[in-house]
């Protein structure tokens, strides 16, 4: 078989030429109306890590307002946008090839959709802080981090939730083949944001954070074989997927803060007007012309009906932008994304993306509410890797990782995902004496970055009131 960018090769698949010899997708006659890619969003969308994504953090932690955005709202909204720009694409007459390769637009927004879904998944609880927490627990316990090799250490004091979306849909899920939910490389691939490993990091788009562990070298050595692409090279559709998050990023989770009476529509509009007028097209006399007939025509609606219809012209408005900044900028650098040497992201030049970013770090991810139950859901998560840490490595037999346990550690590790520790349990048996410990600290981070938000914070409570965990930051 032949390696191109749209290889829809599954993991799972025997490597009998066969792309439907894996037993998975001998489907019905009545079923083939569905593209290869269509299935990898179906697989998706009924998967139970897409549906933890609703108890986890998008900006407000824990948040009651059930109008405001979970990690599982936002990510249905990036799959949206990334639809958005890839249609758009297509209708200003973008042909979406790989050498001889092609694919019809349907098939090419069944994958934006998938990568846009999905893109999170690995992310642990309370967010980016959650990755910052478990990254603190691994650097307090340097007496772990000394039995790993000194090359994967990042991994762990850098815990990145983008590797741990890889590792969620090709290893923790499980299916025929042990290949996760078994999608195709080129769902995969183009997933890859940041297609390099954790010493491979440096100062491009592409490689500015690490996209796998090594405990998925296999796999992504399988990907790159089924699709042609090398180390550090992005597929064309993970440019898009990544604008269409920063376009969550920088209008969606503005509009929240609204919903939060953080800030008002009104504040937004005069905070563009002041700063990016000129750089960000018509949009701000477009907003003044809303607004304006908002007043004139509705008069009598109340403060709250005003506050919300100038929200959707604002988000309305903010989302036609920006789509059209980042169709214009992969348009006219398409030969640059189709030979890998693209060094910028596709809104990174944008004033508006930048200001509206810049407003929401301000507003929204500062505010007092926000960083107070970020801060005890660190110390929840530090508690926690503590106790299960403890439950993992305190056995009778060192080289039997489901060896017995004392009754403490034995309760801990009951506590642990039977697919967590199937998954841990094959490859610690075949690793070698200087990776033992690495696969129980993959074993630990699948386990907390696992968890929801409101889980983790129920199961210390509950640990804390049965004695088993400590108050205050713990080290194993």
């Amino acid at each position: 078989m032949s390696a191109n960018l749209w290889s829809d090769f599954r993991l799972g698949t025997r490597d009998t030429g066969d792309t439907k010899a894996d037993g998975l997708d001998v489907l019905p006659a009545r079923d083939e109306h569905r593209s290869a890619y269509q299935r990898d969003f179906d697989r998706l969308l009924f998967s139970s890590p897409v549906r933890r994504l609703a108890d986890k953090t998008q900006v407000f932690p824990l948040e009651p307002n059930d109008s405001v955005r979970t990690r599982l709202t936002h990510s249905h909204e990036v799959a949206n946008l990334a639809r958005s720009i890839g249609a758009r694409l297509h209708h200003q007459g973008h042909c979406f090839t790989a050498g001889s390769f092609a694919l019809s637009v349907t098939e090419v927004l069944a994958i934006l959709q998938s990568i846009g879904l999905a893109h999170d998944l690995g992310n642990p609880p309370f967010g980016h802080q959650g990755e910052v927490a478990i990254g603190n627990w691994f650097k307090n316990n340097p007496e772990v981090l000394g039995k790993i090799p000194d090359n994967l250490h990042a991994e762990f004091v850098k815990f990145e939730g983008n590797a741990q979306t890889l590792r969620i849909l090709t290893r923790l899920r499980q299916g025929v083949g042990d290949a996760g939910l078994d999608l195709t490389c080129a769902t995969l691939a183009a997933l890859m944001k940041y297609p390099v490993r954790c010493d491979q990091t440096g100062d491009l788009p592409s490689n500015k954070k690490y996209g796998f562990f090594y405990s998925e070298s296999d796999v992504v050595s399988s990907i790159r074989l089924r699709t042609g692409l090398s180390d550090g090279q992005r597929h064309p559709l993970a440019w898009i997927m990544e604008a269409a998050d920063d376009i969550a990023y920088s209008v969606l989770d503005v509009e929240d803060a609204i919903k939060k009476g953080i800030l008002s529509p009104d504040d937004v509009y005069f905070s563009l007007k002041s700063d990016v007028r000129e750089e960000s097209g018509n949009v701000c006399s477009l907003l003044k012309e809303d607004f304006r007939r908002v007043r004139e025509r509705e008069p009598k609606l109340s403060v709250a009906a005003t506050r919300e219809i100038k929200v959707s012209y604002l988000r309305t408005r903010l989302i036609d932008r920006l789509i059209d900044e980042a169709v214009d900028f992969f348009r006219d650098n398409s030969y640059h994304i189709s030979d890998y040497s693209l060094s910028s992201g596709l809104l990174d030049h944008s004033a508006l993306c930048k200001k509206l970013k810049k407003i929401a770090r301000q507003h929204a991810f500062s505010s007092v509410g926000v960083t107070r139950i970020e801060a005890n859901g660190a110390e929840a998560l530090s508690q926690l890797m503590s106790f299960f840490w403890e439950a993992i490595t305190q056995r009778e037999h060192r080289e039997k990782l489901d060896s017995r346990r004392c009754e403490r550690a034995a309760y801990g590790w009951a506590l642990l995902s039977d697919n967590y520790k199937e998954v841990a349990s094959k490859s610690f048996s075949a690793a070698t004496s200087d990776l033992k410990t690495y696969h129980e600290c993959r074993l630990l981070t699948d386990m907390v970055s696992g968890m929801t938000d409101g889980f983790a914070m129920a199961l210390r409570d509950s640990l804390k009131a049965e004695g088993h965990i400590r108050t205050g930051y713990s080290r194993a």
